[in-house]
This record gives C-alpha cells, sequence and structure tokens, in this order.
C-alpha cells in the first residue's frame, strides 16, 4: 500500500484533469527571493505554492490557495483530493447551508488520506478554500493565508471584508484553544512560532502532530494540539454583488507587510487590484500584475535601506487569486488618450490607528506635479516610482472592516491617496502625438551649466 501511495505522488497523473477551469478568476506567482547585499536576489527552494480553480456542476465554484513548506507535496496533493472529493458528486445545487458547511468541516476521505501521506511526508501546508454554490459563497480556512472581499456599491463605495483571521500565534482564540489543551499560550506568544511556522492549525507535518510531546513548547500538551480542522465562514450571498474576491498565501501578505508595516495591507492590495482591473484586459495579468507590484516594494525598501529594510531581506513563495463579482474591467478598444483608464500608481498608507471603522479615499488619477499627498503628510511613505500618465477617473472609497463571525473591526487610517490634475487628459493633434505634459526646460538648463565647463551646450543633452 505504501508502495502504491509513492507511486501516485510520484507520477505526473492529475485526478482533476478533466474538470473545467473558472474563467472568471487569475492568479499571479512569484517564487521566494534571498537577497544578497548587492540588492539582487536568488531563489532558495523550489516554488512549494499551490492552487485551484475550478468550475463544477450546477454552477458551483471552488477556489484555494495553498501555501506549502519543506516541499510541495501536501500542497499539491491536498488542493488535488479536496477538489477531486467535492467537485465529483458531494456538492449539488439542493445541499443545505449546513450540509455545505458539514461537508467542508467533516470531509473524511481527505482527511484519511493525508493521514496516510503524514506517515511519510514531513512538510505541510496552510490553506484557504473559497466555495461559490448558488450564488452563496463559503470560506474554509486552515492556517494563516489571508481571504478579502471587496464589494462596491452604486455610489462608488467599496467595503473591503477579511474574512475570519489567521490561525496563528497571535491569534487570541487560538491561544485560548491552546491553553485549555495545557500548552503555556504565553510562551507561543512569545516564540512567535510552532516548529518553525507561525501557523497553529496546517496540513500535513506528521512531526510535529504526532511528536509534539518530543517538542519543548507544546510537550504539556494533553492532546495534540496542531490541528487540521478548518474553521468554516459562511454562508454570504453573492447574488447582485460587484466586487472582486482575494485569496492570497502567507508569503504575499507578509511581503507587503514587511515593507510597509500592516496597518493598512488589505487596502493596498484592494486598490492595487482595482488599479489594474482597470488598465488590464486578463485576469490573469492583473492577478501577476500585483504580486510583481509587491515583489517590487519588497525590494525596493530593502535595498533603499531605510527603518523597514531589515525585515525585508527575504520573501516566501507568493500567490494571489482574483475572482471577480460582475466587476467591470478595462475596455481594450479605449487608449489612454481616449480616458476610462485607471494607472497603477503608488498607493500611500496611514500609520496612524484607530479602532473606528476607516474611509480611505482613492483618487485614482495621476497626481499633479509635486509629490504625493498622504492625509498631512507631504511625501509618499511609498518606494518611488513612475506612474505612467492618464485621464481622470471617478472617485472611489474603501470602507476596511475585518470580520470574523459576526464581529467587525478595523484598524487603519485615513489618507488622500491621489492629487486630481486641474486639467482634462490632453488630446492628440493633427499628426497623433500628444503635447508634453513635463517641462524639463528647467533640468536641461542646470545640467548643462554643471557639465558645459562655460561652453555652450549646443549638440548636447537637451532640446535644441
Amino acid at each position: 500500500m505504501a508502495a502504491q501511495r509513492r507511486s501516485l505522488m510520484q507520477s505526473h497523473q492529475i485526478w482533476t484533469d478533466d474538470l473545467p477551469l473558472c474563467q472568471l478568476c487569475g492568479v499571479g506567482t512569484a517564487p521566494n527571493c534571498v537577497y544578497g547585499s548587492d540588492g539582487k536576489g536568488t531563489q532558495s527552494h523550489p516554488n512549494e505554492d499551490g492552487h485551484l480553480r475550478f468550475r463544477g456542476e450546477d454552477d458551483s465554484f471552488l477556489y484555494g490557495v495553498f501555501n506549502g513548506y519543506d516541499g510541495s507535496r501536501v500542497a499539491s496533493f491536498a488542493s488535488q483530493c479536496l477538489t477531486a472529493e467535492l467537485l465529483l458528486g458531494q456538492l449539488k445545487s439542493s445541499r443545505t447551508d449546513n450540509d455545505v458547511r458539514k461537508i467542508l468541516t467533516q470531509n473524511q476521505k481527505v482527511q484519511e488520506r493525508l493521514k496516510e501521506l503524514e506517515q511519510e511526508v514531513s512538510g505541510g501546508a496552510t490553506a484557504v478554500v473559497a466555495l461559490i454554490l448558488n450564488n452563496k459563497l463559503y470560506i474554509a480556512n486552515v492556517g494563516t493565508n489571508r481571504v478579502l472581499l471587496c464589494k462596491s456599491s452604486s455610489d462608488g463605495q467599496n467595503q473591503v471584508l477579511q474574512i475570519g483571521r489567521p490561525h496563528s500565534t497571535d491569534n487570541e482564540d487560538e491561544l485560548q484553544r491552546l491553553a485549555a489543551l495545557g500548552v503555556d499560550s504565553a510562551r507561543v506568544r512569545q516564540a512567535g512560532q510552532i516548529a518553525g511556522q507561525s501557523s497553529t492549525r496546517r496540513l500535513g507535518d506528521y512531526r510535529v502532530k504526532f511528536n509534539y510531546n518530543e517538542i519543548d513548547l507544546l510537550s504539556a500538551a494533553k492532546t495534540r494540539p496542531v490541528v487540521a480542522e478548518p474553521e468554516i465562514h459562511g454562508s454570504q450571498t453573492v447574488d447582485g454583488v460587484t466586487g472582486f474576491l482575494l485569496l492570497m498565501s502567507e508569503g504575499l501578505i507578509n511581503a507587503l507587510e514587511s515593507a510597509h508595516g500592516p496597518e493598512q495591507a488589505n487596502q493596498e492590495i484592494v486598490a492595487m487590484v482595482a488599479a489594474e482591473l482597470a488598465l488590464q484586459t486578463s485576469l490573469e495579468a492583473v492577478a501577476q500584475s500585483v504580486v510583481e507590484r509587491v515583489k517590487r516594494l519588497h525590494h525596493d525598501v530593502f535595498v533603499s535601506g531605510r527603518q523597514r529594510a531589515t525585515y525585508c531581506s527575504r520573501h516566501e513563495d507568493m500567490t494571489l487569486l482574483i475572482r471577480t463579482l460582475n466587476y467591470p474591467m478595462a475596455d481594450a478598444a479605449l487608449t489612454p488618450t481616449q480616458g476610462g483608464r485607471i494607472y497603477p500608481v503608488s498607493v500611500p498608507y496611514s500609520t496612524s490607528q484607530s479602532t473606528s471603522k476607516t474611509s480611505v479615499t482613492l483618487s485614482l488619477v495621476m497626481p499633479s506635479q509635486g509629490t504625493l499627498t498622504n492625509g498631512t503628510n507631504t511625501a509618499s511613505t511609498l518606494e518611488e516610482g513612475t506612474p505612467t500618465p492618464g485621464s481622470q477617473s471617478p472617485t472611489a472609497t474603501l470602507q476596511s472592516t475585518n470580520t470574523q463571525t459576526q464581529s467587525s473591526s478595523s484598524s487603519s487610517g485615513d489618507g488622500s491617496l491621489f492629487r486630481q490634475r486641474g486639467s482634462q487628459a490632453a488630446q492628440p493633434d493633427e499628426t497623433g502625438r500628444v503635447p508634453p505634459y513635463v517641462d524639463f526646460s528647467q533640468f536641461y538648463r542646470l545640467w548643462g551649466s554643471d557639465h558645459s565647463d562655460g561652453h555652450s551646450t549646443q549638440g548636447g543633452l537637451g532640446p535644441q
């Protein structure tokens, strides 16, 4: 039997090859990276993340992001097995909410196969799975990945909901669960990790789950402290909702929070996605562009030598899955001079904290000359970039709410992100050219005076 399992895991057979992929979502990925003193990055291990994105019968949709560690086999096995068990028979439109929650929570076949696999696999994975059935959204979470739901209203208000909290060493509910088992929760909080991972719930990881008595931090536990039981959120109707759903691996969130702090990571990600959705015509391109954006921000903070550079010496594998919900994308027929496009730009955030609901004004248009503003600050807190000029776009508002079951809270700051240009976008002349909107004459004059040694700059840099 063990030989058969090893043969199956080592083969290239995919159980879900015949299931249709969902065309309403896009996935972006980036491998792990360790920076050298020169700022160049190298990959320290193969990509261990995984994802799924399938459309089943009866208009059911299944999505997932898996953050693997110590290898990718658990993430790959879990994603294939979960998809096969859920979409090849169990989920039907006639199922009630309780039926669906029970199936997601007590999928015994998956658990039994994972237990068999655990005997041979030392690695593990955290997972977040989203199911849309009968226009209702269900979320199952094990570990430290993240889910955001952005809902747009007709008046331009975007409400950002973080569904659930990560099962980590700073989650009070998880610390209380561990304390009830006899574990010193204060030591767990101080350590920040359990056997090298911040998660308190995991798939796989046989060494930790079955040998916990040999781990000093967990040795006092009365029973197995690290579990694979998912936390279920839902159902939440998406009927008539306009917005998008984001599933992110821990590596993506950690990279952004390492660069800019955790205060407005959710708002930054949503703003980046909204900007790319208005620019790109492919969801795959949107997701990949956002991942690359986070990757660049993380790298730029490291090479800048600023205060947060010490947190950015490396990042893990990053995965972002975007599922749109009646959300409009860019019109491929429009050009930048025709308007209707929002361009990806730096998204400042505020370090101020509050306990009230937050509204962050998003004017996704190009700023006028001068520095970007963020509330009362006159400089952007993001790394410098060179945004692409574009036309004016409507102003949207993000209301951030972090939710766990029925409760809600938020901790972020307000800030006006971009100034609007006073004039309309320049129109092309009869030759099809757009007049220059940046005057470099002062630059050329100063450069010439510093480099000409008193001689004329005729034939040199700059317009003649």
